[in-house]
């Protein structure tokens, strides 16, 4: 990734996680009719499941700001304490605490089943993803490590893509029922970010990282 594009990257991230810390301020009151959960009243007593969503809210934007981390050739090759630090909160954070947190949301997420679907598919891909990252770098093969990183970063960035996507419906428009919409944009908010990261590991991303070590 060119350095223009990197700044760029970073900068929208950064801003992403600004808006997401935003829209979870809201929930620090712990009550039921705010915001997202007045779409869940009906599930809302059920103690799993309110508590994986909390979990899972709060943990969302240190689950996306180390992992940012992990990718920057200037803090892997000068600031390598940096790099291993933030890849262990996001391995710990990702795979112990907000991975598992929204496999349990994804069996009550509203669409019904295709959404569901779609939801605990993305779970299982991003816990599958993050464990094999940390497979391969206790095995010191960096580059498998690094692929897999990508692959595990691209699904946590659906929480972004899904509010974009949202909220650009929203600007343009489009005629649909809310429920075929939030079910489009359910796998919209990963299948994309997987197919781009396929894309930038062909293209030698991860190697071009690799080389600055």
């Amino acid at each position: 990734m060119k350095k223009t594009a990197w700044v760029f990257f970073v900068i929208g991230i950064l801003y992403a996680s600004y808006l997401l810390l935003l829209l979870s301020l809201p929930y620090l009151d712990m009550r039921r009719g705010i915001d997202f959960l007045k779409t869940k009243q009906l599930i809302y007593h059920i103690k799993h499941w309110r508590y994986s969503f909390y979990i899972h809210v709060f943990t969302s934007i240190l689950v996306i700001t180390s992992g940012l981390f992990q990718f920057s050739k200037t803090i892997l090759t000068r600031y390598t304490k940096i790099h291993r630090i933030s890849g262990f909160v996001y391995l710990i954070t990702t795979l112990l605490i907000s991975g598992p947190a929204a496999l349990v949301m994804s069996f009550y997420a509203n669409g019904g089943y295709p959404a569901q679907a779609s939801f605990v598919i993305l779970s299982i891909l991003w816990l599958g993803s993050t464990f094999l990252a940390y497979y391969f770098v206790r095995k010191k093969d960096y580059e498998s490590h690094g692929k897999w990183m990508v692959r595990s970063y691209a699904l946590t960035l659906s929480a972004v893509s899904l509010r974009l996507y949202s909220y650009l419906f929203n600007v343009f428009y489009f005629n649909m029922d809310p429920v075929d919409l939030y079910i489009l944009l359910s796998w919209m908010s990963w299948i994309p970010n997987l197919i781009i990261a396929e894309i930038l590991i062909r293209r030698g991303l991860v190697k071009r990282l690799l080389d600055q070590r």
